[in-house]
């Protein structure tokens, strides 16, 4: 047997947080990337917790039998008024809270069925290609980045 594949989303959170540290330096200014998309810190940190929580959700209801419920996020494409606030010591410590104790539930639910990793559950992907998509959240911490030096890159 292979390690527990949501070991990836734990590993990814952990980068999410190292990078959010840095984020209490926003000075207010707005990251745009791949030419269309604006970024900030409570954004990133939105879709991060979004992203972790629907494929959580995704998960349970595939091991339950059920039809995963379709999320009606709005995602990247947006960017909310809530989204413009700034990062503050209070956001990093929520995010500190939550977003490993969301990961840590994928790394228990994962270790309760490794004979369902690799079960094929068309149309949806399976357990380990949810895992691996998720370790991809990180993503959205990096389209803000590492603030800790007044980055002064804001297209990227």
């Amino acid at each position: 047997m292979t390690d527990n594949p949501a070991l990836l989303v734990a590993d990814s959170v952990n980068r999410c947080l190292a990078l959010a540290e840095t984020w209490l330096a926003w000075d207010g200014r707005p990251v745009l990337t791949d030419g269309a998309n604006l970024w900030t810190p409570a954004k990133a940190a939105r879709r991060i917790q979004d992203h972790l929580i629907d494929h959580l959700a995704e998960v349970e209801a595939l091991l339950a039998g059920a039809t995963p419920t379709p999320d009606a996020w709005h995602g990247r494409m947006v960017t909310l008024d809530a989204d413009w606030a700034r990062f503050t010591e209070l956001d990093l410590a929520e995010a500190r809270s939550r977003w490993p104790r969301l990961a840590q539930s994928y790394v228990n639910r994962y270790a309760t069925v490794p004979d369902a990793w690799d079960v094929p559950r068309d149309p949806n992907w399976t357990l380990r290609q949810i895992a691996e998509h998720v370790a991809g959240v990180v993503w959205y911490a990096e389209q803000v980045g590492d603030l800790r030096f007044g980055d002064s890159a804001r297209i990227r």
